[in-house]
């Protein structure tokens, strides 16, 4: 059953437009030119992206996570705990999908493409420019698997901070660290009236990007 308060809500996208002629040759060089556009908008988490994986039984999981940059302007860099859902779907299955939202801008992207671990330097050297407290909670969280209750959590905080205390920054953990996906597919999305979006596509083939244009 349709409900119409729900089927109601919609928008008509208005603010921009988006042509072959106004993209870079290089998708993550384009990407990036948008990123720097959504933070010079002061859009509300524009770093913030749905990072989707998959499990070796083919069940789909998706959850927001931050990307945290884009090195060699040949990837895109997040950092999580290995032994989480997320971590354990990559360790089996190398591809993953993300999306970025900034509806300020009426502008989607979509990220295809296969995930490696991030080098252990930059992990650590991430890792170590966190605030404490989140280097504390990096150590005291099993992420992603049963614990009886908050107070087991917070228990868990007193005791990493006691065993590391006086120290800073803290060690690395080795179930912590970062992942880099390299893109072969991105596609572009900018919203246009009439549901009639401006969709624009990059595809990697070889050594190089191909660019053509999809129906809304």
């Amino acid at each position: 059953m349709i409900d119409p308060q729900l089927a109601d809500l919609r928008k008509t996208y208005a603010q921009r437009t988006l042509t072959e002629a106004d993209v870079q040759p290089d998708a993550v060089r384009q990407f990036r030119a948008w990123l720097d556009e959504a933070i010079s908008a002061q859009v509300e988490e524009p770093t913030a992206l749905t990072l989707a994986t998959v499990s070796e039984a083919g069940q789909p999981s998706a959850r927001v996570v931050l990307l945290k940059g884009l090195p060699d302007d040949a990837g895109f860099l997040f950092f999580t705990n290995y032994d989480s859902r997320k971590g354990q779907e990559l360790a089996t299955g190398a591809l993953a999908a993300m999306t970025f939202f900034w509806p300020a801008l009426e502008r989607q992207v979509r990220v295809e493409g296969r995930v490696e671990k991030a080098p252990e330097e930059l992990s650590t050297e991430y890792f170590q420019s966190r605030p404490r407290a989140s280097q504390v909670g990096a150590w005291a969280s099993p992420q992603s698997q049963p614990i009886q209750s908050r107070e087991e959590l917070e228990q868990r905080e007193h005791e990493v901070e006691a065993r590391f205390a006086g120290q800073e920054p803290l060690p690395r953990p080795d179930h912590w660290g970062g992942y880099i996906l390299r893109p072969q597919r991105i596609e572009f999305w900018q919203g246009r009236p009439s549901r009639l979006h401006d969709r624009i596509v990059y595809e990697m083939h070889g050594l190089g990007w191909t660019i053509s244009r999809l129906a809304p």
